[in-house]
Order: structure tokens, then sequence, then C-alpha cells
């Protein structure tokens, strides 16, 4: 848990009254109820430990990613996975971009690794593009995070970019991190993986989540894809047996099943992402271009505290590197809610 210190993060609705909360970027359908039904199964084994192993999430996620079991290791969320993976590598020195998700420079900072940071541009709309190359293949770096679709930005990075950006990181003997967390919520997700490289590139490392595809924040489930099994092993080694509860678990094997719930989600995502795309560029707000489940948007300063008055909890970006209060990101939601965020939102830019 934190201990004394500010959440980074969103979704922190205790504490505070909120009726709406924009700020987590979870499937706007919530969970899906066999998932529900599974963690209530669950409870009549509460007396027993977790399986250790996973073995019958790993079966699944096997057949469902369609890689080997071995390539294949669970956590208490992606955010574990993040701190486990930079407490087995341990580098020296890590590149990411900024802005950026910024649990990769507090658990790379918690191992002791100095952390860089290549700047996007709003002129560009925080898009990465190939003058990236060119500063990559300069540094001397030891992993490299990237987040795809960017987190806070919702923008995806080129499939060609990628591959280049593998085989830089292969030539230069560099880890690449590759969260992909969002993409069974982004458009055309499924087709900007790296997945299919994993078996030629060893030093690349896939993270995903339950979290924000099947609405299960709550219960911190994420896994990880990696063809290094030495890699895993140590990973593997910096965390207790039992990090992965017999809820998780059982919730995690109920989620691969419901395929059909995440085509519905984007359809929805997809229509609702443009409708708030729309009508917040019609209240004078800078929307900026999106694939994902989310939006980065650019207002007044005081926007997200104003809307906090009015019961809607927004991610503030003013933590993020290159980022500043003006900037706060939405969470893609229903109609009826991205409705009352409209409403809300036009009494606050009126009153000024």
């Amino acid at each position: 848990m934190l201990y004394q210190t500010e959440n980074p993060h969103g979704g922190d609705l205790y504490g505070r009254t909120v009726s709406l909360d924009f700020s987590a970027n979870t499937n706007p359908l919530g969970t899906p109820p066999a998932v529900r039904q599974a963690v209530i199964d669950a409870a009549e084994l509460l007396n027993q430990y977790p399986d250790p192993y996973c073995r019958a999430l790993v079966a699944a996620l096997a057949d469902f990613e369609q890689v080997p079991e071995s390539w294949i290791l669970c956590g208490c969320g992606a955010a574990e996975l993040i701190f486990s993976f930079c407490a087995a590598v341990k580098p020296r020195r890590a590149l990411e971009l900024a802005p950026t998700f910024s649990e990769y420079a507090t658990a790379l900072e918690a191992m002791g690794a100095a952390v860089g940071r290549y700047p996007l541009e709003a002129v560009n709309d925080f898009s990465l593009t190939d003058d990236f190359l060119s500063f990559l293949g300069a540094g001397q770096w030891d992993a490299l995070f990237l987040c795809n679709p960017n987190n806070p930005t919702g923008q995806t990075i080129p499939h060609p970019l990628l591959e280049e950006i593998l085989d830089l990181c292969q030539k230069k003997r560099m880890r690449l991190f590759v969260d992909e967390c969002f993409l069974d919520l982004t458009d055309g997700g499924r087709d900007l993986s790296l997945k299919p490289f994993l078996r030629d590139h060893p030093e690349l490392f896939i993270l995903k989540a339950f979290t924000k595809s099947y609405g299960m924040a709550g219960l911190r489930l994420g896994y990880c894809l990696s063809a290094d099994s030495e890699l895993l092993r140590a990973m593997g080694r910096t965390v207790q047996p039992w990090n992965v509860s017999l809820p998780a678990q059982a919730a995690g094997v109920a989620a691969l099943g419901e395929r059909e719930f995440l085509r519905r989600t984007r359809a929805v995502i997809h229509e609702e992402r443009a409708w708030l795309q729309e009508h917040l560029a019609e209240l004078g707000l800078r929307v900026f271009p999106s694939q994902a489940n989310y939006l980065l948007v650019k207002g007044p300063a005081h926007l997200c505290e104003k809307l906090l008055e009015r019961g809607i909890l927004a991610r503030s970006c003013a933590n993020y590197h290159g980022l500043g209060p003006e900037y706060l990101r939405l969470a893609v939601k229903r109609h009826e809610e991205n409705e009352t965020l409209i409403a809300i939102l036009q009494d606050i830019l009126k009153e000024g």
C-alpha cells in the first residue's frame, strides 16, 4: 500500500465524494457477469492457498495468446510485474518517453536505475516519429520502456517503427519492455502487438493485464510474455509464491472466455470516443487524437478541481513529465455518462 505519500494514479475514489470516475481507464461496460460469478464461486475455497504456479490460468492464457506456457508469468497486477522486471534486470540506465505511465520510472528508480526521457511534442500530437531512431541509436541504454498505446496520450506507435526499434534494441543488446495493457481496447490493437516477434527476440518483454480489458482493477491480475525463460525465472524469485490470489486466478480464466464482450466493448469505445472528441472540442478544449479508450485534453488549469466539486473525478496530468496542470486525461465511458460529463463541463466553462 502507499504510505504517507501522494497517490500518483487515477481511480482513487476513497476519502472523497465521487459520482462518476473518468480518471481510471477501465472497460466502460464494467466487469463481465461470468467473471463476477467466478469470484463468488472462488469464495468457497478461501480456506486454501492459491496455486503458486497459476496452472489453470497459464494454460488458458497460452491458448488465448497462442504462445507456449513457458513464455508466461502472472503477477498481482501489471504494476507488480513492472517492479519484478526491474528487480530482475537491474538496468543501470533506462529510457522512456515523456509523457508516459509513471510506474516505469518509479520501479526503475527504486532499483537504483538512472532514467532518461525522450520528449514527445504537442505540436506532433505527442506521437512517436522516426526521429526517435537516431536518438535511440546514439545513446547507451540497458532498457527501453514503451507503452503502446501510450498513456496518457492514447497514441499508438506505427508497427513499422516498432519493428525498427526492436531491431535496433537487438543490435545494441538492449531490453525492450513494451506495455500492451490497452491494446485489447484499441483500434486495430491485436495487429499492433509485437507478440509474433517474441521467439526471435529474447530481449523483447510484453506486459499485459486484465485490469482494463475486463474491468478487474480491484482483483489485481496481470501477466507478461517473454521467450527468455531465465528472465521470467529471475522475476519469479523477486515475489512471494502466492502473489496471485485464488479469486484472481479464477476470474482470469473466466475472463479469457469473454471474447464477444471485448468485441462489443471496442465497438462502444470507437463510437463514444468520437462523440466525446467532437463535443469536447465544441467546448473549446484541445483534444488530442487517440486510438485508445481515453483522451488527453488541454484546458483551463483548474478544470480537474472544478469537476471534482461536481462529483466528477478526472485524471490530472500535472505529474506527467512533459505535461502540466492544464492537461487532463478522460476515460471513454458509456453514452449517458459521457453526456453527464459534457453537461457539467459546459456549466463549468460558462462560469469561467
